[in-house]
């Protein structure tokens, strides 16, 4: 609770005031100039969109961008005051999606997960073993690489397990945080859909038997048709190892942090303790840090995940019953202790979960206005035989930075883009493989993407 009181506290009410009347009184008198009906936006269903980049880039605020864009959207349906009822209603058809409750409870339980670990000093074991291989910043960051491409089965547990294991160590090395979830970030949805046994390789292929393409029970070999066109996550993967080795050279805003670092300056950025999952927290253990109270959590999720038929939900469950008996059994912790972890592990995941709540919200916000249906009709109306991958992949990623949905983009996406190529006589594999290279890319570089926000919260 401690970061989300401090979110509070740096939020400014006059200007969030100003904005919003601002923002609202703005949408409403445009309100009048737009189709009644949602389904005929048309161009005016970017408006929410680019304002939301806009006011990001200005305020560096995400949580404020998300409701205002929200508000703005649905102003142009409801057009009266009913536009509070309207996000009222939204909000809670979010909260009782399936997928949303699953993603709270999974991501609520790794945060409980990842504090566990913490306390029975596995990550710092992890540490102490990676620092007799690792002799400096660039070794760090590429054992850092090669535990993200270890840990494929999913992107939530790639994000907040290795970033958990591999801070201490890279801090060691004065690396930015900056640069280690570079690494992490690039090693999460990217590869996980280049390797088919993966969540995303698993739900994308479903979707390819829904679809038409793969015949029944054949979606993951259909999947590893479109691997080697998954252009965007060959690229993030293998530029990670380029930038570190410096044949890349950093620049920009990484080039600023590691003056900061060098200046003496934190490895943490100004600010980023508000979503941090272990700011704050300060465990100690009271017997030597010891590799394998991280290994076999890890190993046990792993295994659960896989033999329930890749659910992460039962997963984490179990690896829970699992970490119970091994921390307690080595006099690690109390019952009552290992319940409080699991408690604080939950609360550090406020923050991060509201984000997550607010991005779906924008998205199905975004969905009734037409937005991503209009992007889709206006590529397909204007592209040729030779150019739709390309087009498909460019059009759908700028959706994807600004709405953040990933898998969602599928679900709308993939029905449109399948039957096009097969009418066209496109290749079938590197369309779909397009679709699927902008959900990577729209996990990997969207401000507010699940994965994002896990990724800087680990």
């Amino acid at each position: 609770m401690r970061k989300l009181k401090e979110e509070i506290i740096d939020f400014k009410p006059r200007r969030a005031l100003l904005s919003a009347v601002c923002v609202i009184l703005a949408t409403w008198l445009l309100s009048f100039l737009m189709p009644t009906e949602a389904s005929e936006f048309g161009a005016w269903s970017l408006l929410p969109a680019t304002f939301l980049i806009v006011y990001i880039f200005i305020t560096k605020r995400i949580l404020e961008s998300l409701v205002l864009s929200c508000l703005m959207g649905l102003i142009m349906v409801a057009k009266t005051v009913n536009v509070f009822s309207e996000f009222s209603v939204i909000l809670t058809e979010t909260m009782l999606d399936p997928d949303m409750v699953w993603l709270i409870i999974v991501c609520g339980l790794m945060g409980s997960i990842i504090s566990l670990i913490e306390k029975s000093g596995g990550a710092m074991g992890f540490g102490n073993w990676a620092a007799k291989h690792a002799k400096g910043e660039k070794s760090s960051l590429v054992w850092t690489w090669i535990l993200g491409v270890v840990i494929f089965l999913d992107d939530y547990l790639n994000s907040m397990t290795v970033g958990s294991c591999m801070r201490s160590l890279t801090d060691k090395f004065k690396v930015p945080r900056e640069m280690l979830s570079y690494v992490v970030d690039s090693t999460a949805a990217p590869i996980c859909v280049l390797i088919p046994i993966s969540t995303w390789a698993v739900f994308a292929g479903g979707l390819l038997e829904v679809n038409g393409w793969a015949p029944e029970g054949m979606g993951l070999v259909y999947f590893i048709q479109t691997i080697p066109y998954n252009f965007y996550a060959w690229v993030a993967a293998i530029m990670v190892l380029l930038v570190i080795f410096r044949i890349i050279p950093v620049f920009g805003p990484m080039k600023k942090a590691y003056a900061r670092v060098a200046a003496g300056g934190s490895v943490a950025p100004e600010g980023s303790e508000k979503i941090d999952l272990y700011s704050g927290d300060n465990f100690t253990t009271q017997t030597k840090p010891k590799m394998m109270n991280l290994i076999i959590p890890i190993l046990s999720l792993i295994f659960f995940t896989l033999i329930f038929d890749i659910d992460m939900q039962m997963g984490v469950i179990c690896t829970l019953v699992v970490m119970f008996i091994l921390y307690l059994g080595q006099g690690l912790m109390t019952a009552e202790e290992f319940a409080d972890c699991v408690v604080k592990g939950l609360q550090n995941m406020i923050m991060p979960l509201l984000l997550m709540v607010l991005a779906w919200v924008f998205a199905a916000m975004s969905e009734q206005i037409g937005f991503t249906q209009f992007v889709i009709d206006t590529v397909a109306a204007n592209v040729g035989v030779a150019l739709l991958p390309f087009v498909v992949f460019v059009a759908l990623a700028i959706t994807q930075f600004v709405t953040g949905t990933n898998w969602g983009l599928y679900i709308i996406a993939l029905p449109i883009v399948i039957p096009l190529a097969i009418q066209m006589d496109a290749n079938v594999a590197l369309s779909v493989a397009a679709v699927i290279s902008a959900g990577v890319l729209g996990s990997h570089c969207c401000f507010y993407s699940d994965a994002t926000v896990l990724t800087s919260a680990a």
